[in-house]
């Protein structure tokens, strides 16, 4: 994987809150910026063709775009946190 470098601005208050959980589970601060970051372009990325093109037995709700971001971050969510506990 290839890293650029740029600069962001953010509160300090998220900062202290990065910097917090980084000591906690002893990782770099930039990982938990690039931990975010990841998860902020994968809810916001947009696919050719629609995820979910029929509808499924239960409520008969068609899933809109906001509903596959949330279930992707979710996933991606649970996939980090295994991944952490696992030491992976």
């Amino acid at each position: 994987m290839s890293l650029k470098r740029t600069n962001v601005y953010a509160d300090a208050e998220d900062l202290a809150v990065i910097k917090e959980a980084a000591a906690r589970k002893g990782i770099s601060e930039a990982e938990i910026i690039r931990q975010a970051i990841h998860l902020a372009a994968l809810a916001e990325r947009t696919w050719d063709e629609p995820l979910v093109s029929r509808k499924f037995r239960g409520g008969g709700k068609r899933a809109v775009k906001q509903d596959v971001r949330d279930s992707v971050v979710e996933g991606v969510m649970r996939r980090e946190r295994r991944n952490a506990d696992d030491g992976s």
